[in-house]
């Protein structure tokens, strides 16, 4: 048996506990109904008729005894020998035979795997590599894949890239959220596409980022419309699952009307208490929550329910799918890349993060193989009296001077004091504080910071970390040399005050509400407004994708042009696509709503 096409254990008798390391809970395959609104919601839905979601591998098993033989792929990630047992076990139980014919035999070499990926995984030390651009056939032996055994009831070719077999058969794909992947990488229950060794998570991640993830996403677009059955594989012992054809009618509606995504949650070096304290439902054991990846959808998932059953894809199928409806005007500039962020930052009580910056649009396009570039602003949505956020250099700044400072610092690990060389600014409630890329900064500790970016969101060029480890006890990456290639060193002095905090202004009112301007930087490709309201006021996407949150108030209900409604309550994320074409926004709480709008220019 194989475990993700790897081989590393055998998992099938492995409690679940022990196939992911994270202080998380496992999403539950069933939840009753609960009053959107009312609370921040780590489990958002989007519900479906009855009859369109179905639990176990009983039901799944029946419907491919019908069929008698089917191709099952997906994500890598999948624990597929636990799911070959289950089947096989269903199907046996009905007194047929099955003929199982797995991937994970048919990879190349591992040792050849190894040297197609190695251009895009960069240097052993680095945390970046750079996108890769092979296709996954590229790491099979296609050709000796064998045609269904005659002899057998039920045929299936089983595993990650199964439909690149060829066979002439229903496709079954298994999903996986990529939280989960990643909990189980660091237990060692997967590992990477084709190897026969388990390797370090730092270095599993880089390879699942710039590799694998980059090959299962390019070979899922190019099989979407020809799935039969999407299951969600993030159970291990159970599954769920659904008909294709009602997952993309599922997505079309989504992409009409509104989107929430599941969020994720993960402690950090520098996390704070303010997540913990004020979203239910997470493991309050957790040591911290540095981040809450609100909208950062190269990891979140979509949440469909029908009968009570749960099934959650990725956030990449309607981008797939949808991409027309879900960004409008700008889908032929940006396709399947949704271009925004939101996500939090926690140092309630937590520490300050590294001091840091983000690489220019050639860099980032040149090194490591992204299309747009890390662009981010800082929205305080909560902070203590004396919070802070370090933002631009001083007028003084010599920059060999201050690169000279921060290689003393890391190798006699000594403290520096970073004022000397950057900006500190006190930050209060609705602060908006503009980072294009190059420029340098940090989000000091008792800070709720609601980061609004552009997608990218690993390439942080730290020069600075205070002399923390990391939650293992271990250094954190420094990024000196890459900094100083990106940094904008007259971003310094008065132009701090004058470009890079936000001067918001009132651009329209009525009686009751006001539309408020928080410009971002000129070179920001997405803007921000405000819209402070008491009871309600309607808005037009003008063929433009809205992302919102409620950033004050209790509660407020959304309504869209096609007539479904959805409340959300305090800070939680939510997306109009520019399909939705218009939509009203009522205050249902007790105080000013508040909602936070971003969009693209």
């Amino acid at each position: 048996m194989n475990i993700s096409t790897t081989g590393n254990q055998d998992t099938d008798t492995l409690p679940i506990e022990q196939m992911r390391k994270t202080t998380q809970y496992l999403m539950p395959n069933t939840l009753p109904d609960v009053k959107d609104g009312e609370v921040y919601n780590i489990y958002p839905v989007t519900k479906l008729a009855p009859g369109k979601i179905f639990n176990g591998y009983g039901s799944l098993a029946k419907w491919i005894i019908a069929q008698k033989k089917v191709v099952i792929d997906g994500f890598d990630g999948v624990i597929w020998d636990a799911t070959q047992n289950a089947l096989q076990a269903e199907i046996e139980k009905a007194g047929l035979t099955v003929n199982f014919i797995a991937t994970a035999d048919y990879f190349k070499p591992s040792a050849e795997i190894e040297k197609l990926v190695h251009p895009f995984l960069g240097t052993p030390t680095s945390v970046w590599g750079t996108k890769c651009t092979l296709d996954l056939a590229d790491l099979f032996d296609l050709a000796t894949v064998p045609s269904p055994d005659e002899s057998s009831d039920i045929n299936i070719v089983i595993g990650t890239g199964a439909a690149l077999a060829g066979w002439d058969a229903p496709v079954v794909y298994i999903d996986v959220p990529k939280n989960e992947i990643q909990f189980r990488m660091r237990a060692g229950s997967v590992g990477n596409l084709g190897t026969d060794k388990v390797i370090e998570p730092a270095q599993m991640y880089k390879r699942f980022y710039f590799v694998d993830w980059v090959l299962c996403n390019a070979h899922k677009k190019a099989i979407l419309n020809k799935i039969a059955v999407v299951a969600d594989g993030q159970w291990a012992t159970d599954i769920n699952w659904m008909f294709g054809s009602d997952l993309l009618d599922g997505l079309d509606q989504i992409s009409r009307s509104v989107i929430r995504v599941r969020p994720w949650f993960e402690p950090g070096a520098w996390g704070g208490q303010w997540i913990k304290k004020h979203i239910p439902g997470l493991n309050k054991d957790a040591v911290n929550y540095a981040w809450s990846f609100e909208l950062i959808v190269p990891e979140n998932g979509l949440i469909f329910k029908s009968d009570g059953n749960l099934l959650e894809v990725s956030f990449d199928m309607v981008m797939f799918n949808n991409n027309q409806q879900v960004l409008g005007k700008h889908a032929n500039i940006f396709g399947d890349e949704f271009p925004i962020r939101f996500d939090f930052l926690d140092t309630f009580d937590g520490g300050n993060l590294s001091i840091q910056c983000h690489p220019h649009l050639k860099y980032i396009q040149d090194n490591f193989g992204e299309t747009i570039t890390q662009d981010e602003t800082y929205y305080i949505l909560d902070c203590k009296t004396d919070a802070q956020v370090y933002l631009g250099f001083q007028e003084s700044i010599e920059p060999e001077a201050f690169k000279s400072a921060l290689i003393s610092s890391q190798l006699e690990n000594k403290g520096l004091n970073i004022t000397d060389y950057v900006q500190s600014h006190t930050a209060k409630k609705h602060d908006l504080f503009l980072i294009p890329n190059g420029t340098i900064h940090s989000a000091g500790a008792d800070n709720l910071v609601l980061e609004i970016s552009a997608t990218p969101y690993i390439f942080t060029f730290k020069m600075y970390d205070w002399l923390r480890l990391d939650l293992d006890g271990k250094p954190r990456p420094i990024n000196i040399d890459h900094a100083f290639k990106n940094l904008v060193f007259d971003r310094k002095g008065q132009k701090v005050q004058d470009e890079l905090i936000s001067k918001p202004a009132v651009i329209d009112e009525g009686d009751d509400w006001k539309l408020i301007h928080i410009p971002t930087h000129r070179e920001h490709f997405y803007d921000v407004h405000r819209i402070d309201f008491e009871s309600s006021i309607s808005v037009n996407t003008d063929n433009n994708c809205h992302v919102m949150m409620l950033v004050e108030g209790e509660t407020v209900l959304l309504e869209t042009d096609d007539g479904t409604r959805h409340v959300f309550a305090y800070a939680e994320t939510f997306v109009v696509p520019a399909a939705a074409q218009s939509y009203t926004l009522t205050n249902v709480g007790q105080h000013t709503a508040r909602v936070i709008k971003a969009f693209l220019k």
